[in-house]
């Protein structure tokens, strides 16, 4: 089987796989996926296309691009790839750039203030067009790598849900590539020769603590390679009462749940009473 029909079939497991865990995707939805012109959302859109054909078109899948006006922007060639494939689009142009080189001091990271102005206007044409979901490009290796900088920089154990309410309780926000390895989605990409476009804004800054992170993780798997999946695993897997966090657990009244041999003892005596009383 050649290289890129491996990766499609692996790829649509996975996807399949995230649908069915967390309840993704319902019958008569209307998904709206975040096309950034970059490899992660190339496959997820390409992917939930195929699935959406394999369900005999049960849910919509619709691609929406937000041109935020970064030097060197060109869509022509998403336009015709779009096109080409038939898919349902609509690319919007807003200057959040402007906004985020204005507000941010050079030299530091502009992801923050860029994806909350990106999110805001991605969150209001959903509203507004009625899409019952908002599916995002987010795969395994970017939730591991935002557990460990969440614990490393701002000292929360936290990553990203693949199925989120949004605080406002208007919007549903789903990430279908939780399973997916970044290295297949690049390989499958390049394969298929997404016209991808590279974002210049936050991809010029050198040593972002993402990077860092990535690197760091890429060094420890090649000692371990389960050390990826060990850390998706624990997201699934947690355990507040061998953590520290007192709204989990009530440490300062342990004491009070705690049955001592004596009442052990009287409870046994107590049951065998019942229990002989009634031969």
């Amino acid at each position: 089987m050649p290289k890129l029909d491996q990766l499609e079939k692996k790829l649509l497991h996975y996807v399949g796989k995230a649908i069915a865990d967390y309840n993704l995707i319902q019958s008569g939805d209307k998904v709206m996926v975040c096309l950034s012109g970059g490899k992660d959302s190339f496959t997820l859109l390409h992917i939930l296309h195929l699935l959406q054909r394999r369900s005999h078109n049960k849910f919509e899948v619709f691609s929406y691009t937000l041109d935020q006006k970064q030097p060197g922007w060109n869509d022509g060639a998403l336009r015709a790839w779009l096109e080409e494939r038939g898919y349902s689009y609509a690319i919007a142009a807003k200057d959040t750039y402007s906004i985020v080189i204005d507000k941010i001091p050079e030299g530091k990271t502009y992801c923050s203030l860029c994806s909350r102005l990106r999110r805001g206007t991605i969150y209001e044409y959903a509203g507004r067009h009625g899409y019952d979901k908002i599916a995002l490009g987010h795969h395994r290796d970017d939730l591991i790598h935002s557990l460990l900088m969440s614990i490393i920089y701002n000292g929360e154990i936290r990553s990203m849900p693949p199925k989120l309410l949004t605080d406002d309780k208007r919007h549903i926000v789903i990430r279908p590539l939780i399973y997916c390895q970044e290295a297949d989605i690049a390989e499958y990409a390049a394969l298929q020769n997404f016209p991808i476009i590279p974002c210049n804004l936050c991809g010029s800054q050198e040593n972002l603590a993402r990077q860092r992170v990535k690197k760091l993780i890429n060094d420890l798997a090649e000692d371990n390679p389960k050390i990826p999946s060990n850390m998706l695993h624990a997201l699934q897997a947690l355990q507040p009462s061998q953590l520290m966090d007192k709204q989990w657990w009530d440490f300062k009244n342990l004491e009070r749940q705690r049955i001592i041999p004596q009442q052990i003892t009287d409870e046994t005596a107590a049951a065998f009473e019942v229990k002989t009383s009634c031969l």
